[in-house]
């Protein structure tokens, strides 16, 4: 299924994975300005539901207790490319899902089933709710391509050298005012690259997937191949 440059492409889903620091938020977006579709960063979701659970002291290694409270949080995200933030409980949470406390924290949350059954069902309702209005929807994750839309007919694995991105993800820290040392920037991927892989796979192509290596592209580069894809071109 192709998609028209004006996204009319009949509700297309176009489902991009890859580990931390690829560059998949700033990619999904800029393809689903470039075709009009809507936008979903799962990613946010997980961050989201780890911050409630922080901010209400779950004790996080505590399985069933994580279990059970993500039952509670109402969350909703906005599926605009140019709609920030993620509302949980009527917040609108931006910044505070992206603090080093979150981000230490969001595999172990994730790693719960309980929380990835929600979650994933979420995922799934915005993504039949794009199709079913013909609008058509840009998914970024871990395990899009394999787990929550496994018929996506665009399904890419967007990766880069762990310099690089170990390098964008300073420089997201740094604009967000936290500074971290290269090092300990490339230790932080790691580990989550080793947490995320006990649930998904954050290092490999789900099947049928297209590998595209972002480390010696720019961000439009990376947009224009995935927008070619997605025309069937």
């Amino acid at each position: 299924m192709a998609v028209a440059e004006d996204g009319r492409g009949g509700g297309i889903v176009i489902a991009i994975d890859g580990p931390s620091g690829s560059g998949k938020s700033s990619t999904s977006r800029g393809v689903a300005r470039r075709l009009g579709l809507r936008y979903l960063d799962t990613g946010a979701q997980y961050r989201a539901m780890t911050w409630w659970m922080l901010e209400h002291g779950v004790d996080l290694a505590d399985g069933e207790a994580v279990a059970a409270a993500s039952l509670l949080p109402r969350l909703a995200s906005a599926t605009d490319p140019d709609g920030y933030g993620i509302t949980v409980d009527g917040r609108v949470l931006v910044d505070e899902i992206r603090t080093g406390a979150v981000d230490a924290a969001v595999s172990k949350v994730a790693g719960v089933r309980a929380v990835r059954t929600r979650l994933i069902e979420a995922q799934r309702e915005c993504v039949r709710t794009a199709v079913a209005e013909g609008v058509g929807i840009v998914v970024e994750g871990r395990d899009i391509a394999e787990v929550v839309w496994p018929i996506a007919p665009v399904k890419v694995y967007l990766t880069a050298d762990q310099a690089v991105r170990a390098a964008r993800r300073e420089a997201e820290h740094a604009g967000a005012g936290r500074g971290t040392e290269a090092a300990a920037t490339l230790a932080e991927l790691a580990r989550r690259d080793a947490e995320d892989a006990k649930t998904t796979r954050p290092l490999d192509a789900a099947p049928g997937a297209v590998v595209v290596d972002g480390t010696h592209l720019s961000l439009d580069e990376v947009v224009e191949e995935i927008v070619r894809l997605a025309k069937g071109q």
